[in-house]
This record gives structure tokens, sequence and C-alpha cells, in this order.
């Protein structure tokens, strides 16, 4: 049976959908998959001609290495503890800030409102050099806290601002009902709206710890010894003045990537769903 114009164009579009679809795939997977094939090659045949997938002499010798070395799970260790660290305390503190702007009017809202914003606008780059200096001053130099502090200058103002983007969606109502059975407002924030917000709450959770877990420059300029090291800067250190570890740079890669791939796996309709609820209302 013959197809019709409609259903011809119909195909085509789909065709051409999937096509691309498949394509961006394949950009942003390939250097996925390069880098998992080249962790378990030997170092000394990662860059030979032609390249091949399978090398003989592959195997899982990086990866053990790295889990023998107390040295290098060390950097895990720092990474896990400094961004779940942020992550918590920039939901906690973002949640409450979000929900006074959101749901409150006091003295200074609006320039409360407009530094927010601008922190966000400012390069953190030019802001390395008063930080180091502000962390040395507060002997916070090569120290958790220093980190954990320094990163919440850039996550915070991202949470307040897209929590109380959230918050502005849900009716005043909800509120009000829990008021009337005697809930304070701290008791409508975290048994009412934090319960029905979880998508929102999830988006900036999955952003924030993505940042703290990636971040490079100030990981590097804020701590001094490899007991204090992350994972970024890790990897830095395979880096020796003659020869590189090529092998165990991709794999410790590999292991750096799965906990931002298993968020957005197992979040992915969160992190979703808030991120364009809190944009539909400001």
């Amino acid at each position: 049976m013959a197809m019709t114009p409609r259903q011809r164009r119909r195909l085509i579009n789909r065709v051409g959908v999937w096509a691309g679809l498949l394509l961006g795939a394949c950009f942003a997977g390939l250097p996925v998959l390069w880098m998992f094939v080249s962790s378990l090659k030997p170092n000394s045949r990662i860059f030979a001609t032609p390249p091949r997938i399978i090398e003989e002499g592959s195997s899982l010798a990086a990866y053990v290495s790295i889990f023998q070395d107390p040295e290098k799970i060390r950097f895990f260790v720092n990474s896990y503890c400094v961004a779940l660290s942020v992550s918590a305390l920039t939901l906690v503190v973002g949640i409450m800030a979000a929900y006074a702007f959101s749901r409150f009017e006091f003295p200074g809202k609006r320039l409360l409102n407009v530094i927010v914003i601008s922190v966000q606008a400012v390069p953190p780059i030019t802001l390395l050099i008063p930080f180091f200096g502000l962390m040395v001053t507060l002997k916070l130099y090569n120290t958790y806290q220093g980190l954990i502090l320094t990163y919440m200058v850039f996550t915070l103002p991202y949470a307040i601002i897209m929590l109380t983007g959230y918050f502005n969606t849900l009716p005043r109502e909800l509120d009000e009902a829990a008021k009337v059975d005697g809930t304070s407002s701290l008791g409508a924030l975290w048994r009412v709206l934090v319960p029905i917000s979880v998508p929102g709450i999830v988006s900036v959770g999955i952003y924030t710890f993505m940042i703290a877990w990636n971040e490079y420059l100030f990981a590097l300029t804020l701590t001094r010894t490899n007991d204090m090291r992350t994972v970024p800067i890790g990897i830095q250190l395979l880096m020796g003045q003659h020869s590189y570890e090529w092998n165990e740079m991709m794999a410790m890669s590999v292991l750096g990537s799965i906990p931002v791939m298993v968020l957005f796996i197992f979040f992915q309709r969160y992190f979703i769903g808030g991120m364009t609820a809190g944009s539909v209302k400001n």
C-alpha cells in the first residue's frame, strides 16, 4: 500500500530525529567508550597505531593499582566527603533561604535578591587570590571546611534562585492550611512544602554535587598535601615529569565519572522535572 504524502513526511521526520539522536549519542558516548577501553590497555599501547579497541595484554591492572594504593583511595574519599557535605549544607540553607524569599516580605529583600544574582555573575577565577588569603587568615587552608565553605559560595546562590522559583509555583494555601492545623512556618516548610518539592530539590542537589565533585581550580589552590587532594587533582598527579600513567589516568577518570552517571540514571526524571518546574514562575 503506497504511503500518502503526509505519512511520507512523518516517516522522514522520524528517521531524521532518530538519525540526529544516534549521531548525538555517538558524539557524546564514543569519548567515554575510548576512555574506558584505554584504561584497560597497557600504558605502552595507549597511542599505538593503528588504534584498536582491544589491545593485546588488556586487563584491569590499572584499576587494581588504584584500589591497592591508599593515596589514590584517599582522593576519592576526599571528593565524596566534600561533595556530599556541600550538597547537604547547600540544600538545607538554600531551602530555608528560598522559603523566606518566596513567602515573606522583609526589609532589604530586593537588595539581597540582587546580591544573590550578582554572585552568580562573578567569574570564579577572579576570587581565587582573595579566597586564598581569606582561608589562610582563618586557618582553613588545606582543610575540608575551607573547601566546603568556598564551594558553597558558588552553589548556594544557584540553589536559592532555583528553589525560590520552585516554591513560587506552590500555592500559599498549603502553608495557610498547615498553620491552621497549628504548625509553625518552619513546620509548614519541612512537613508540607519540602515533600512535594522533591523534583526541584533533587535537581539542585545533583547540580551542586556535580560542581563540588568536578571542581579543579579551588581544590588545587586551597589544598597543599596529597591527603587533602580531590579526584581531579589526583588525576593530574599521575602526570609525572618524564612519563604519564595514561591507563591509570583513564581508570581514575572512569571511576570519577561513575557517581555523576549514577545520579543522572536514577534521578533523571526528578532532575528534568525540577529544572522545568523551577523556571515556570519567578
